[in-house]
């Protein structure tokens, strides 16, 4: 499938989600229906206000589904607005100041009530490096995936029957920044070994998120891949996903779409709060809270990613990105589309996540 973009880019700027200036209202009509209705395998879809905002945007997108890890506070009011398009995936909960047993023990129970509660069939485990800073107590005994505490949860989901989400590895950037003290982080490359023995251990699916957290090496995705035949990767992570696919040749990415079709998922990582139609962010828990202050900003801020996602899978477009990204280089961020054919949309849009998740 190969179709122009149609972008209607005004002289006006909108903010982090909306650099350009777009209507994305009138985006979603110009781009027109995908070629499936879309289930969205990775979002955090949260507030019973900004679920309908977000409604709102999946449905000019055509996004007919998301699997979605709501605060546990907050699933149920979720499920309300949403009713069954929202799946939830279960996840700890950030906000407890009590990190250590959060992460640990603490996540056990919750788990459960994720799978019974809300029939959740999935698991996320959160392991990027800077988990050492944030996780409390001993990192040795929960950062690394195949640590003590993640093989007890592994176990726990397994008795439960549900799969396995993870997050991985961050961009390479990071590592040379955020992650420079390698003796206390490692280097990228070692953040996969113990991905690989959880994979040989436990055979159930898993989805490594964010493009297996290394868009920039196709290559090593594909020895990956060809390891083991229960990792499947989502492409969450908006701007991350756009700025390191605009790097490679769109013959190599092709190559890997194709041969990997099926085991791709679509995914945006969409974060959706009620602190973002407000501008009194008084009593905010999430860091994301500042991303929008009122309903137009947060309409942006959750449209940006299915434009943004769609524009680069469908169409030819070559051009600013309109998302704001702090570690895109100095010519600011970039978003070139693919143009992937209709067959292969259609399993990355569908297809894949209905064979892996809505399966019995």
């Amino acid at each position: 499938m190969s179709k122009q973009s149609g972008s209607t880019a005004g002289a006006c700027k909108g903010g982090e989600a909306n650099r350009l200036g777009l209507d994305y209202r009138r985006e979603a009509v110009l781009l027109g229906a995908p070629p499936v209705p879309i289930i969205d395998a990775h979002a955090h879809i949260n507030g019973r206000r900004a679920s309908k905002l977000w409604a709102e945007a999946a449905d000019l997108y055509g996004v007919s589904h998301v699997y979605t890890m709501s605060r546990l506070s907050e699933a149920e009011q979720v499920r309300e607005v949403l009713g069954d398009r929202a799946r939830f995936i279960a996840f700890p909960d950030w906000s407890n100041p009590e990190k250590e047993r959060v992460h640990r023990d603490g996540y056990l129970p919750v788990i459960e009530r994720y799978r019974e509660e809300f029939g959740a069939k999935i698991v996320k485990f959160w392991s990027a490096p800077q988990l050492r800073d944030l996780a409390g107590g001993d990192p040795d005994d929960l950062v690394a995936l195949d640590s003590p505490w993640r093989v007890r949860q592994a176990e726990l989901a397994t008795s439960l029957g549900m799969m396995i989400m993870v997050h991985i590895a961050d961009p390479d950037s990071w590592f040379g920044a955020k992650y420079a003290d390698g003796r206390k982080y490692g280097d990228k490359a070692s953040q996969y070994a113990p991905l690989e023995r959880m994979l040989e251990r436990f055979s159930q699916p898993w989805i490594a998120a964010h493009t297996g957290g290394w868009p920039e090496r196709p290559d090593f995705l594909d020895g990956l891949l060809e390891r083991h035949s229960n990792l499947f990767l989502d492409t969450s992570a908006t701007k991350w996903m756009v700025r390191e696919y605009a790097r490679h040749p769109r013959e190599r990415l092709l190559r890997f779409f194709e041969r990997w079709r099926g085991r791709l998922l679509f995914g945006s990582d969409i974060v959706t709060m009620d602190a973002h139609l407000s501008a009194d962010k008084a009593g905010a828990i999430s860091i994301k809270a500042d991303q929008a202050s009122d309903a137009d900003a947060a309409f942006d801020l959750y449209a940006s990613r299915y434009w943004a996602l769609r524009t680069m899978f469908e169409t030819d477009y070559d051009g600013p990105s309109p998302i704001d990204d702090p570690d895109a280089d100095k010519a600011g961020p970039r978003l070139r589309g693919l143009a992937l054919p209709a067959p292969l949309l259609r399993d990355l849009y569908a297809n894949s996540a209905r064979d892996l998740l809505e399966r019995d």
